[in-house]
């Protein structure tokens, strides 16, 4: 069967740019640790631009790739591709905060065996690149964000199944929900002809048997109302400290993430573009703040940075028809309202999955649309 060329970006599969090859690096959960992100650091300034981009599933890429071996390289050493033959298919999204601020149930090590688990199946590495999964602690974060396999915990024990981004009245043990989410992975390469995500698919049989022989949900849980965003001081429940921050245009200059590193503790990357440094004491949490937020990183979640993002438009990418994001830096000199996101074709990439106003550059100027967000229920 001639299916259409998957042009999602990788490591080994870089995109072809105005400014260079672009390389995606997966962060199952959106967890990079000191050691890795300083070896992207070495990558991104060695071989590319000096900066790390924040993608909207909570991954690092990488611009102006000028080596890609010599960057491969150093990112597999690094261990960020444990298993090259499913490098673009860990689209792996997991509540951030889980078992540290909030949530019913840490799922930390559910996402741990849905990885390995992927890993460890041949077939799954057929997955298109843009299939997503996710573990959800019943907040409803990464619910938001539509994956086409994945649980919303109903307890500490129970999840129910979330196909397509809707929630499917369907519940499994989360000791099997691992079992389940691979399950409908395989039953969509079986449904699927060319496309790329379960909520494309005109049938679904195979999926459909596998849900219909699940038990329903009796006691229908609403998810927690999304959070304010993860900036500044998140005490944990442990009486530690997360700090939340987030960078203008989503792009950490090199310098500033070997500070990021130097912390020494793990780093999540959410599908906002924000940075949450982990597990810190009040002490630590403060000596951050002092030397972080002169480089740049903003810990103001009125700021509006926390309230905007963008495409890389001119001169990074040739379809564009503005800068952008140098547009974008004007128009934070005023106040922001409400979500915003900037992009400079109809292509509209790294937009949010949430709730958001698009601002998109045309021949003749900008156009604003609103677009909506994926309800919870």
């Amino acid at each position: 069967m001639n299916r259409p060329a998957d042009r999602c970006p990788g490591v080994f599969s870089a995109h072809p740019a105005a400014d260079g090859y672009l390389a995606r690096i997966r962060l199952p959960g959106g967890l990079i640790t000191p050691d890795q992100l300083q070896a992207v650091v070495e990558v991104a300034e060695t071989f590319g631009d000096g900066h790390l981009e924040l993608t909207s599933r909570g991954n690092v890429q990488l611009r102006g790739i000028d080596d890609l071996v010599g960057a491969g390289n150093r990112i597999v050493a690094a261990g960020l591709i444990p298993t090259p033959s499913h490098e673009r298919v860990r689209n792996l999204q997991m509540s951030a905060l889980s078992g540290r601020r909030g949530g019913l149930v840490d799922l930390r090590g559910t996402l741990e065996t849905l990885d390995s688990g992927l890993r460890g199946d041949p077939d799954l590495a057929a997955l298109p690149a843009r299939f997503l999964f996710s573990v959800d602690d019943g907040r409803g974060d990464v619910l938001a964000q539509r994956p086409d396999a994945g649980v919303v915990a109903l307890s500490a024990e129970r999840a129910e199944l979330v196909v397509a981004g809707v929630r499917s009245g369907r519940m499994a043990p989360l000791d099997r929900a691992v079992d389940v989410m691979l399950a409908l992975a395989h039953a969509f390469l079986t449904d699927r002809t060319d496309e790329w995500r379960i909520e494309d698919l005109a049938e679904q049989p195979a999926i459909s048997a596998i849900l219909d022989a699940l038990p329903g949900v009796t006691d229908p849980q609403v998810p927690q109302a999304l959070a304010d965003p993860l900036i500044g001081w998140l005490t944990q429940d442990d009486g530690l400290v997360t700090l939340g921050s987030v960078v203008p245009h989503g792009r950490i200059p090199g310098r500033t993430a070997e500070f990021l590193a130097a912390v020494g503790t793990d780093i999540y990357i959410t599908p906002s573009k924000e940075i949450l440094l982990c597990d810190l004491t009040e002490g630590v949490a403060d000596t951050v703040l002092r030397v972080l937020a002169p480089m740049g990183l903003v810990f103001d979640s009125e700021s509006p940075w926390a309230q905007v993002s963008a495409c890389t438009g001119l001169p990074g990418c040739d379809k564009s028809n503005a800068d952008v994001r140098s547009d974008l830096e004007r128009r934070v000199l005023e106040p922001v309202e409400a979500r915003e996101h900037w992009v400079g074709c109809e292509r509209g990439c790294g937009a949010p999955h949430t709730e958001h106003v698009q601002v998109r550059a045309t021949g003749s100027g900008y156009e604003r649309r609103a677009v909506p967000g994926m309800p919870l229920m």
